[in-house]
């Protein structure tokens, strides 16, 4: 038996509903279920309500007190439309495929009395007209070997003999001109299977469509966006291989690839639908047979026309030629470059330009090469594989500063031995003859001596050394240093803290020189004791020093000044740097 609505809730329902509110909210809001609100609104009212231009009070009808219905929407949609006067016209217009915008303007001009209608006032009465015109689809045709259209859709299931069911994905391509397609089921939807399923259509069509029309699947798109994706590189390179061009759709959009859509549920619905498989080639096995009886032989119901005979005749020549070789499937992983200039692909490491230190890269990798990019996917090393634990590193990817003279080789350090002269490289060539590999690295010490002594001197300490056979590092660096000291000046201090200055001696010595010009004679300013001198003649010593009187007479030191072993008469005894004094004027 029917739930049985009292006469209130269905005026509620309509009265809510011209409100604007959806079934869901007037269930929630009057506690029916939304079935029912719906079965109440397609019947109609029950009751009659109040006329559409009746005023109706902000809290609505009575059976609507305690809900919170919208202030002014409900309303708003029971009053009469300000552009209600001119809804024949109105609709009429509409009618013609004319815009709410486009009605509006032609509303305020050639009604005068509609000036005071609002545009919002137009677009609600044409909407509650049910007046709102579909933009229809646009149908696009591509022409002969222009495009294909490619995408997932879900297999029959594999069951193994033992009873596992494992799930499987179903690849369709489709060219867009003939419908002529081509199915393979793969287990997973990565980078790898989904270039081998399309390489295998390719060979089944026998050439390549100019554009590949895909979804923004993981495999194919990083990153979606209708103007500029990101592409997956493994894919561009794969279009590049083969002279193509692929073409995401608009995110959320199935309808951009819509032949492919539509072949898909196809396959599903036709060929594998109640089906399982014991194995994923038993699966393909049917699936390429199925092509060829089934789907091939169809007269398409867009074309009107059968798929092969139309592929036959106008498509396949179109299509691009195949490459010679297959496109060569590779593992591609994003590294960054260690501080040791190195990245690691599958546990061995191989070197890359010493610029991209520190950076991310590519590295894409087979069986036999491992090739690395840059992010803008140019390529900037290659290496044969390796093993693991093994390195690979190519000498012009070191930097220069971290080449070592002996990894050069002799023969570098020998050419650089040449510039400093003759005698250094006879020297050099002399020790790597008689010393062998030991002599390599004496040769690497002969040309540090250039960066604290000339050349000069290095050639003259190896002239000398090479006369002697002496070909040991040390003998050329001691005959170096002994060069320096034979030759080094000496040093002339015009200044020292503790030395007086040079001047002050020549000074002592002109004065000096000058009283012994300007002292009289021994003869006219001295007389003996015993020679009869004037009796005014008296020492010019105190006479302290003549209180010793005669002890020690005639003994005098050698340079000349007085001693207590002197007497204070003796011409020797007055000290050369004293003038002679005039005669005591004493009684």
């Amino acid at each position: 038996m029917a739930n049985v609505l009292k006469m209130a809730i269905i005026e509620a329902i309509h009265s809510l509903r011209s409100a604007g509110l959806s079934c869901r909210e007037i269930a929630r809001r009057l506690g029916v279920h939304r079935e029912t609100v719906s079965r109440h609104l397609r019947q109609g009212p029950e009751a009659v309500l109040k006329p559409a231009n009746a005023p109706i009070s902000p809290a609505g009808p009575p059976a609507l007190a305690g809900f919170e219905a919208p202030i002014g929407k409900s309303a708003v949609a029971a009053q009469r439309s300000a552009a209600c006067p001119w809804v024949d016209w109105l609709i009429e217009q509409r009618s013609k495929g004319l815009s709410a915008k486009r009605i509006h303007q032609d509303l305020l001009t050639e009604f005068p009395g509609a000036r005071n209608v609002s545009y919002d006032s137009v677009r609600r009465l044409l909407k509650r007209q049910g007046t709102s015109l579909p933009v229809p689809f646009r149908r696009m045709e591509s022409p002969p070997g222009h495009e294909a259209q490619i995408d997932f859709g879900t297999g029959a299931p594999v069951v193994g003999p033992n009873g596992r069911r494992r799930k499987t994905h179903v690849l369709r391509v489709v060219l867009s001109h003939s419908r002529k397609a081509y199915s393979e089921a793969v287990f997973t939807q990565s980078t790898d299977d989904f270039l081998h399923c399309i390489e295998n259509a390719f060979e089944r069509f026998g050439g390549v469509p100019r554009t590949l029309v895909v979804d923004n699947l993981k495999a194919a798109v990083l990153q979606a966006d209708w103007f500029d994706p990101e592409i997956n590189p493994k894919f561009a390179d794969f279009c590049r291989h083969y002279g193509t061009v692929v073409l995401p759709t608009k995110p959320r959009t199935p309808r951009h690839k819509g032949k492919t859509e539509r072949g898909v549920a196809y396959v599903q619905d036709n060929a594998l639908k109640g089906r399982t498989f014991q194995n994923l080639a038993e699966q393909n096995e049917y699936l390429e047979s199925w092509e060829d009886r089934i789907a091939d032989r169809r007269i398409h119901g867009t074309t009107k026309r059968q798929v092969l005979a139309v592929f036959q005749d106008s498509e396949r020549q179109t299509l691009l030629s195949l490459p010679t070789t297959r496109f060569e499937n590779f593992r591609e992983v994003k590294r960054k470059v260690s501080r040791d200039g190195h990245v690691e692909v599958d546990k061995a490491f191989y070197s890359v330009p010493p610029e991209y230190l520190g950076r991310d890269v590519w590295a894409r990798s087979n069986g036999r090469t491992v090739r690395i990019f840059n992010v803008q996917m140019k390529e900037i090393a290659i290496h044969a594989k390796h093993d693991h634990g093994r390195f690979s590193t190519t000498m012009h990817h070191v930097h220069p500063m971290k080449i070592n003279g002996l990894e050069r080789g002799i023969t570098y350090l020998l050419g650089k031995v040449r510039t400093i002269g003759p005698q250094s490289s006879a020297w050099a060539d002399a020790v790597v003859a008689a010393r062998g590999v030991e002599g390599h690295r004496v040769v690497q010490g002969l040309l540090s001596l250039t960066h604290k002594h000339t050349c000069a001197e290095i050639e003259a300490a190896c002239e000398t050394a090479l006369s002697y056979q002496c070909y040991r590092l040390r003998t050329v660096r001691q005959l170096i240093g002994r060069r320096a000291q034979k030759q080094k000046p000496l040093e002339f201090l015009s200044e020292h803290p503790l030395i007086r200055p040079l001047d002050d001696y020549a000074a002592v010595v002109a004065r000096a020189i000058h009283r012994r010009q300007s002292r009289p004679s021994m003869g006219e300013g001295f007389e003996r004791h015993d020679t009869g001198s004037p009796a005014h003649a008296k020492d010019s010593r105190p006479a302290s020093a003549n209180s010793r009187g005669d002890v020690g007479h005639g003994k005098c030191l050698r340079s000349g000044y007085p001693s207590p072993g002197c007497s204070s008469a003796e011409p020797d005894s007055v000290s050369p740097d004293k003038t002679t004094l005039p005669p005591d004027s004493s009684p």
